[in-house]
């Protein structure tokens, strides 16, 4: 029985078809687009060639068509595939983005993004890919607390100058108290980090009583000072200003840099300080912690040692901060200040004219 063929073609589209099959620099995309059209040139029916060849029959019935439409060029190239169409107009985009921004909900606090989608008429998905976009994330807030203080200028010149620009023949130090650290004994045993979960702590516990770190941190080396007493009032104070003095070079003079707590300026602190000439007390602006480096220190103490601590007493806390404080001193880790004083008022003026103008 004689095949019939089921494409119709062009005088000596065979032959170029067979020279494609044969050359040895045509690629092999189109070696197999020129045998599917070959084949249906000689007769054979779009099954058996998809059979034949291992193939989709789709793959045949698409060379084919392709084959009709643009002949043996046709077979060269791939067509030309659209860009992906944006899901959302730009006016649909800036309208989300404007009202994140600028706007509430009715009855909630601040946007989610099923509560958006909802009221722009869009899906989730879209209003997500906008938030990752733009780098929003109204579900997220940070806490601040702008300092009153009339010194303020004057005060973080004087402290980061100390940090960047130390006297020469004397020690800065960072000094504040981490008061009220409870001992606290768990209840139940604490569950052991496992793989693919997570150290997991009883949340009843039993408080022992608190004790008071004072602590000195050395801007020079990173070594801390550190004491730990039952209260943190002016005598306490006093006693570990005492200490400082003691374990430092005599012929240095001291620059301690502290918080405005009441029990720094006392009575008794100001006659002691009368007395040792050498001491020097530079006070951060008020609502300003951040300012003072040995609360960084605190930070590292705290998610290390006293957080998923365990203790029985108020001895055994202290014992386990006098332990982490030897411990550090053996090799100190140094805390250094990057931003220099100009860079911290205009930020904070920034954020001060920003709030003035917020609506």
């Amino acid at each position: 029985m004689k095949k019939i063929a089921l494409v119709e073609y062009q005088k000596g589209d065979k032959e170029k078809l067979s020279g494609l099959i044969r050359g040895r620099n045509t690629a092999q995309k189109i070696v197999l687009r020129a045998r599917i059209v070959l084949m249906l040139l000689e007769g054979e029916n779009k099954l058996s060639i998809a059979r034949r060849i291992g193939i989709a029959r789709a793959t045949v019935y698409l060379w084919s068509g392709r084959y009709r439409e643009g002949g043996v060029a046709g077979l060269l190239k791939d067509a030309p595939r659209p860009g992906r169409i944006p899901t959302l107009s730009e006016e649909k985009e800036k309208a989300i983005v404007e009202a994140t921004l600028h706007t509430k909900p009715e009855n909630a606090t601040h946007w989610s993004v099923r509560l958006m989608a909802k009221t722009q008429g869009v899906s989730r998905m879209a209003v997500q890919r906008i938030w990752k976009k733009y780098n929003l994330k109204p579900h997220l807030v940070h806490t601040f607390k702008l300092s009153n203080d009339p010194d303020f200028v004057e005060k973080v010149k004087d402290v980061v100058g100390l940090y960047l620009q130390p006297p020469e023949k004397a020690l800065v130090f960072s000094v504040d108290e981490k008061s009220q650290i409870q001992a606290l004994d768990r209840l139940q045993p604490s569950l052991p980090l496992t793989q693919g979960h997570r150290q997991t702590m009883p949340h009843d516990y039993k408080r022992h009583g608190t004790t008071t770190l004072f602590a000195a941190l050395n801007i020079l080396d990173g070594k801390i000072i550190g004491e730990c007493m039952p209260k943190h009032r002016q005598s306490e104070f006093l006693k570990f200003l005492k200490r400082i003095d003691k374990e430092t070079p005599k012929g240095l003079e001291l620059h301690l840099i502290m918080d405005n707590y009441s029990s720094h300026k006392g009575s008794t602190v100001k006659q002691w300080l009368g007395k040792h000439p050498r001491v020097h007390f530079h006070f951060t602006p008020t609502s300003s912690s951040w300012l003072n480096l040995v609360e960084r220190f605190f930070s590292e103490i705290t998610t290390k040692m006293i957080r998923r601590g365990v203790f029985r007493s108020v001895q055994a806390l202290t014992e386990s901060i006098m332990s982490y404080l030897a411990q550090h001193n053996q090799s100190p880790k140094k805390f250094i200040w990057t931003k220099d004083a100009g860079t911290i008022i205009e930020k904070v003026n920034n954020c001060t004219e920003a709030l003035g103008t917020a609506h």
